[in-house]
């Protein structure tokens, strides 16, 4: 952990790469870029470190442009298709998550992973602290899926999943999982689990002889997939992010005024093709 992630900032004011983040302008590594490139001024000042507590008595100009207040905290519910990589940028050329959200969003960012053939329940936010403090085990949020696998799943090895498995060296946490309808040489199952490493649920049916032809998550925590249609967005009123989250968020000022209703988010663009084979493919954590 670095320093500037040790403890709560004080009242002297907060690193000014986390304001520049939190004012949607780019992410805090990306501001820390910035501020090394010469290309960000405080108080009329041109900076040369991002070791600079900041507060809004100060004034901040990035490339040229004011950096306004930081936005209050947003949370949006997405139904990522299959096909899709869960990053801002792959070297790879895939389509990306966010290649296909819709225009008027402000920057956002996941909070944990979907891997290129995963779909379903993918939450997305404005605020990268609270994405990170989400992703953590330690915040005890459950992530539940359904998974279609292939061969006959007898319901008493299920059980042994309760204690946590060791595949190939790495020890997962415990899962919880049932088993909903046997249909010929195919299985649908529900998942439910804390951690989410790098493709947990893959390796652990594969190992237990059942490859997973499809993964569908539909609940993060106590957000829910429901009847969102795939490849959509919708937003999260701001009353129910604080009853879910308490004061989690960083930047709840004004969230009651400014959470007028607003119109559904235009369509997103088509997604990928879906994948008809599970796909190899990977990112460096899917939840």
């Amino acid at each position: 952990m670095s320093d500037e992630d040790k403890g709560p900032e004080t009242a002297k004011g907060e690193r000014i790469a986390k304001r520049i983040a939190r004012a949607g302008i780019c992410s805090r590594r990306d501001a820390e870029r910035l501020i090394a490139l010469g290309r960000v001024r405080l108080n009329g000042k041109v900076l040369d470190s991002p070791a600079v507590l900041v507060t809004d008595a100060d004034s901040i100009v990035c490339d040229g442009q004011p950096v306004g207040a930081a936005e209050r905290t947003r949370v949006w519910r997405y139904h990522k298709p299959a096909g899709l990589v869960t990053t801002h940028r792959d070297p790879q050329g895939r389509p990306t998550v966010f290649d296909r959200l819709p225009d008027g969003l402000p920057r956002v960012v996941s909070v944990g992973r979907l891997d290129l053939s995963s779909e379903g329940l993918l939450l997305l936010t404005n605020d990268g602290e609270l994405a990170r403090k989400l992703e953590l085990p330690a915040a005890g949020w459950i992530r539940r899926y359904r998974v279609r696998v292939h061969g006959e799943v007898p319901p008493e090895i299920l059980v042994g999943l309760e204690r946590g498995i060791t595949v190939d060296g790495v020890k997962y946490g415990p899962i919880k999982a049932v088993l909903d309808r046997q249909q010929g040489s195919n299985a649908w199952l529900t998942l439910s689990l804390k951690e989410g490493k790098n493709r947990e649920i893959r390796r652990v049916m594969e190992h237990l002889g059942w490859p997973v032809s499809r993964l569908i998550r539909v609940a993060y925590g106590p957000f829910q997939l429901g009847s969102l249609p795939e490849g959509q967005v919708e937003e999260v009123p701001t009353k129910v992010v604080k009853e879910q989250l308490g004061e989690g968020g960083t930047a709840w000022a004004k969230a009651e005024a400014d959470d007028r209703p607003r119109p559904p988010a235009p369509a997103s663009r088509p997604a990928a093709a879906r994948p008809r084979k599970t796909s190899h493919a990977d990112r460096r954590r899917p939840s």
